[in-house]
């Protein structure tokens, strides 16, 4: 299904993906490996960092991951929380 999680907050249920990325450029492009799939977004945490991206999903082939739409999280609850709900 291409879905690693649903979330939910009560009324609203949230469809997600979960990815990592190798590079330490927030400017990389991320490939959209979910076309055509229901997903809400895609979370991509750095594998060699603590920073992350929360991300709607886009319909792109590919985007760049510190795309204005995107929000940077440091990889803490609190942090992580506060990217979610602004996107959401």
């Amino acid at each position: 299904h291409a879905v690693d999680f649903i979330v939910s907050d009560g009324p609203k249920s949230y469809r997600i993906q979960i990815k990592s990325v190798t590079s330490q450029d927030e400017g990389c492009d991320v490939q959209n490996a979910w076309k055509d799939r229901h997903i809400d977004y895609v979370i991509y945490f750095a594998q060699r960092s603590n920073w992350g991206y929360v991300c709607p999903a886009f319909a792109t082939n590919r985007k760049k991951l510190n795309d204005p739409a995107h929000v940077r999280f440091q990889q803490n609850r609190n942090d992580f929380l506060r990217a979610f709900h602004a996107c959401a």
